[in-house]
C-alpha cells in the first residue's frame, strides 16, 4: 500500500511538471511549424497603409489595409499595432463564406456584406500573427490578426484596434496564397522606399480593389 501511495504521488508529480512546462511554452510563444512557408512573406508599411504580398523575393500585389488607429507598440491594453518580423501563427476560417462573422475564432453563422450599417467584427479569415523578436513578443496573446472587415470604405486609414484589416475578398485571396510560418513585417515607413532597394519592380504592383 505504501508503494502504491508514493507511486501516485510521483505520478501527480511529473503530471504537475507537465502542465507547468506547457504554461511556460506557452509564455514565451514557441511556435514549431510543420512545413513553414518560406516561399511567401508580407510587407505591412503603417505609412502607406498597404500591405505588399512578395513571394519568391518577387512582389505579387499590394493591398489596401488599416493598421491601428492608436498607433504601433505592443504594450498588452494599448490597442497598438505591433512592429517588427511577425509570422502567421494560425489560419482560420477555411471554406467560410465572404463575410461570415467570427466572434473569439468561431463562426456565429452570421454573413454580413460590405459596410454594413453599424458593424465592425471580424468577418471572412483570420490570420492569428505572433511575434519574433523582443519588441513584439505579446503579439500572439493579445490576440492580434490580419483579418477581414466589413468596414471597407475605411480601408487606406488607421482604423483598428490593432490588427491588420482587409477587405474580405483581399484577405480570403491572401488567405489561400500563403500558409503558416510566413513572415509578416510590419514597418513605419513606406513600403516603395524599404522595397525598391533590392527590387525596383515593387512600384509597378499592382493595387487591389478594397471593394472586391
Amino acid at each position: 500500500m505504501l508503494h502504491q501511495a508514493k507511486l501516485s504521488q510521483l505520478f501527480s508529480a511529473l503530471c504537475g511538471l507537465l502542465v507547468v512546462l506547457s504554461l511556460v511554452g506557452c509564455e514565451t510563444q514557441s511556435f514549431s511549424f510543420t512545413g513553414r512557408d518560406s516561399k511567401n512573406k508580407m510587407i505591412v508599411s503603417v505609412r502607406d497603409q498597404k500591405m505588399l504580398l512578395v513571394s519568391n523575393g518577387t512582389p505579387v500585389k499590394s493591398y489596401k489595409i488599416s493598421t491601428s488607429k492608436f498607433g504601433v507598440g505592443d504594450r498588452p491594453g494599448s490597442n497598438c499595432t505591433p512592429l517588427g518580423r511577425l509570422q502567421v501563427a494560425k489560419k482560420i476560417g477555411d471554406h467560410a463564406p465572404i463575410g461570415s462573422v467570427f466572434k473569439s475564432r468561431r463562426r456565429t453563422g452570421e454573413v454580413i456584406k460590405p459596410d454594413a450599417p453599424g458593424r465592425d467584427p471580424v468577418v471572412t479569415r483570420i490570420l492569428w500573427l505572433a511575434g519574433t523578436e523582443a519588441r513584439n513578443q505579446n503579439t500572439f496573446r493579445r490576440t492580434i490578426y490580419i483579418h477581414g472587415t466589413p468596414e471597407e470604405r475605411l480601408l487606406g486609414s488607421p482604423v483598428s484596434y490593432g490588427c491588420i484589416r482587409m477587405g474580405s475578398r483581399d484577405v480570403a485571396e491572401l488567405y489561400d496564397r500563403i500558409g503558416t510560418g510566413a513572415d509578416v513585417f510590419v514597418i513605419r515607413g513606406s513600403i516603395k522606399s524599404e522595397e525598391t532597394k533590392e527590387n525596383p519592380q515593387t512600384a509597378s504592383v499592382k493595387e487591389s480593389n478594397p471593394q472586391g
